[in-house]
């Protein structure tokens, strides 16, 4: 589903940097981030044409959820729910806190294996849903972190070991300026398996891509590639509620 990296320094103008690359089949029909769901009309998310739902939201209070597969549990499952109902979930929520508070309560076994980063400018968290009993739950210290199907900063994973001290060494981005950063989720140069732009393998690669920030005085910042970064370039998501000025 996504590689997410995420900057949290509680000190910072802004606080909260989030990137993700969405990597899925090339097939699978979305939407770009926009006002999408008419009864949480404040969320803003690229939005899964086939269930509805989605792998990276921003609602108005600055609660960013973003939602990944674990290993060997891509793709949907019959009778389980569809992962990306989580981060329409986190929306809810004014603050990341009370998100994760609810999230930790519900059955992990109705979804296939999951996981899961929710975050404002206040705090960071990664849940880890198991595909049974209930979701963990570990608070994310400040700094950066890098998850996609395993756990954060695994550097057993090709991916994570090659790109987290990347993102680390760089200088952290103040959006709207975010090249620190697009520069990295866009390389695809080899080897194999360590790419965080996945080119077109059998029909899947990585689709889209995300650089998102959330600012101490409540702006919101949220560029967007439609298709692969190195080839389509970032452009700007209005975040403006309707009926007001741009965000």
């Amino acid at each position: 589903m996504c590689t997410v990296v995420i900057s949290h320094d509680p000190t910072r103008d802004w606080p909260l940097l989030l990137a993700a690359n969405r990597d899925e089949r090339l097939d699978r029909p979305w939407l770009p981030p926009g006002r999408h769901w008419a009864e949480q009309p404040d969320v803003v998310g690229g939005q899964d044409q086939v269930a509805g739902g989605s792998w990276l939201t921003l609602n108005d209070a600055g609660v960013v959820a973003g939602i990944m597969n674990r290993v060997g549990s891509l793709g949907p499952m019959p009778g389980k729910n569809s992962r990306g109902a989580l981060p329409l979930l986190a929306g809810r929520f004014s603050t990341a806190r009370d998100a994760v508070a609810h999230i930790a309560t519900i059955d992990a076994g109705a979804w296939r294996s999951f996981n899961m980063i929710v975050a404002d400018g206040d705090d960071a968290f990664f849940i880890r849903g198991p595909g049974y009993g209930q979701p963990q739950v570990e608070p994310l210290p400040p700094g950066v972190h890098m998850v996609a199907t395993t756990d954060p900063d695994d550097m057993a994973m090709p991916r994570i070991a090659r790109h987290l001290p990347r993102f680390r060494a760089a200088d952290r981005p103040v959006p709207p300026q975010w090249t620190g950063w697009t520069t990295l989720l866009a390389d695809r140069s080899l080897p194999a398996g360590s790419e965080l732009n996945i080119p077109p393998r059998s029909g899947f690669g990585t689709c889209s891509s995300s650089a998102i920030g959330v600012a101490r005085d409540g702006r919101r910042s949220w560029f967007f590639a439609a298709g692969a970064p190195d080839r389509v370039g970032y452009q700007p998501i209005n975040l403006s509620a309707p009926g007001t000025g741009a965000g």
